[in-house]
């Protein structure tokens, strides 16, 4: 219960912080980039917090506990790999692939903190963190869409269809927390609170797609031919972990010895 109180605060403070200039009546709402910054601490505790409470409700053991670190460092290391390269970001794979295994709501948190630990190792940290954490653990939160019981190559590429859609995702999710501030005031393509909704939602598609598609599409088929390739290999691996620490994606009920 606690683990999931924190999951959808956690959440709800990322809708607000991302959507804030298309909440109508609130749209004076504004994030100051000092406040940003500090976001990212709040959501570095919400997802921690995520995996401490279910490990207290019986939900997870040390050993599961030790595969989200072991995982989380992992896929934190590969983003490392794609610092610098245009929309090369191996690190989506398998962070797509961990949430499969593992449930969405783990992955949440993994997806995280993962991009909490390269920013840190990377100096990366800045505005922007509290943002890139919550469009990982949505893209990880994402894959719980995908129906549970689909096994073998039907599985595989409904992962990779869906790692080239959560790719154009994060893009998208990117480029309207830097919207506001990167687009000016005094642009025809500027967030302006006197504008309704409709109008501010048809400025930033036209700035988002004018300046991230060469991003989002070597990103999309990068993480997609990845799934493809190392996806079979992996999920079993994972599957095989996940059985023998008995860590499930359903919520479990902890079951007391008959007396």
């Amino acid at each position: 219960m606690k683990s999931r109180i924190a999951f959808y605060l956690s959440n709800s403070l990322g809708l607000v912080a991302f959507f804030w200039p298309f909440i109508g009546a609130i749209s004076n709402l504004d994030f100051s980039l000092i406040q940003s910054s500090s976001l990212a601490i709040v959501v570095a505790i919400f997802a921690i917090s995520i995996v401490a409470f279910d490990l207290s409700a019986g939900l997870m053991d040390s050993k599961a506990v030790a595969i989200v670190g072991v995982m989380t460092a992992l896929i934190a290391a590969l983003r490392l790999l794609g610092a610098g390269a245009i929309g090369v970001e191996p690190m989506w794979f398998l962070l797509i692939l961990t949430a499969r295994v593992f449930g969405a709501r783990l992955g949440y948190a993994m997806g995280a903190l993962s991009m909490a630990v390269s920013a840190f190792l990377t100096g990366g940290v800045g505005p922007w963190l509290s943002f890139q954490m919550f469009a990982a653990g949505w893209v990880a939160l994402g894959v719980g869409i995908i129906p549970r019981d689909l096994r073998g190559k039907l599985e595989i590429s409904i992962l990779a269809i869906y790692g080239a859609f959560s790719s154009f995702l994060f893009g998208l999710l990117m480029d309207l927390q830097l919207w506001p501030w990167l687009a000016g005031n005094l642009t025809q393509l500027s967030f302006s609170p006197d504008l309704g909704t409709s109008e501010n939602v048809f400025r930033y598609l036209t700035f988002h797609f004018a300046t991230a598609l060469s991003w989002d599409i070597p990103r999309a088929i990068t993480t997609s031919v990845l799934i493809l390739l190392a996806g079979p290999a992996i999920v079993h691996s994972l599957r095989r972990a996940e059985g023998k620490i008995r860590v499930t994606s359903h919520e479990k009920v902890r079951v007391e010895p008959s007396r």
